[in-house]
């Protein structure tokens, strides 16, 4: 069952992290369009777009876009690389109240990201996106990826005993207190995607989900290599479950 949000003031600023490694042909329209949509819902954020060692042109197309989006905030993460560093490099640059998790291919919808932060704002410490729930979609999924993902989403949620079914897509939302109250993350790669939001519900902080619609890129190429990542989402799923079983609690969230 999802926790029941506690009372909480009201947040002030959204932070979006949003990790880019050769994302040269996206990323501008990215950072555009998810600015104009948080502009118009009267959202106060900032982007923050973590360059995670690109080869290409994205620093280029980055400085290129400040100009036109006066709220983003580049950096480059020195390294070491991979896509859990890279948001752990966001978080840590981060001044907002509350964090966004985005992919940089415009594969999550900026719509959504409002949605987090109303939700976020009714109280909830965490918000969960699902594309497979009821008003939630996938589009132009492969096969093989949607299949391997229900495999993984399935073994989680029976391992965990939770209602989640999308604990591995990465797009979701975050107070600033379960980012600092989830250190040390130490996930360096794609299973960063579910350290967070495991973390987060063994700890004890309140959550819910909300469904929310994915596309597959249409620009570029998928960075995440699904042969070298599966004893990895294990390593991170039995770190999280040994803490959850024998750790008596020692983690848990303290209500102030």
């Amino acid at each position: 069952m999802n926790s029941v949000p506690r009372d909480k003031a009201v947040l002030q600023l959204l932070s979006v992290v949003i990790p880019a490694q050769n994302e040269e042909d996206c990323i501008a329209s990215t950072v555009e369009h998810l600015h104009v949509e948080l502009r118009l819902h009267n959202v106060p954020h900032e982007i923050i777009v973590v360059d995670d060692g690109s080869t290409d042109g994205t620093w280029t197309a980055l400085e290129s876009a400040k100009g036109r989006v006066p709220t983003m905030a580049p950096v480059k993460n020195p390294g070491p690389h991979g896509f859990g560093r890279a948001v752990a490099h966001g978080f840590a640059n981060m001044t907002g109240d509350a964090a966004v998790v985005m992919m940089a291919d415009e594969s999550d919808d900026c719509r959504d990201v409002v949605r987090y932060w109303e939700k976020l704002n009714e109280g909830y410490d965490c918000v969960f996106g699902s594309r497979f729930m009821r008003g939630g979609g996938a589009i132009d999924y492969p096969k093989m990826k949607l299949l391997l993902n229900r495999l993984a989403n399935y073994f989680i949620k029976v391992l965990f005993r939770i209602s989640l079914n999308d604990t591995t897509n990465a797009f979701k939302a975050y107070r600033k207190e379960v980012v600092d109250g989830c250190q040390p993350l130490i996930a360096p790669h794609f299973n960063a995607t579910i350290e967070l939001p495991l973390k987060a519900i063994v700890r004890g902080y309140s959550w819910t989900t909300i469904p929310i619609t994915w596309r597959n890129r249409r620009t570029g190429t998928s960075k995440l290599q699904l042969r070298e990542m599966g004893s990895r989402y294990l390593f991170i799923c039995l770190y999280v479950w040994l803490e959850k079983y024998f750790s008596r609690g020692d983690y848990r969230r303290v209500d102030k």
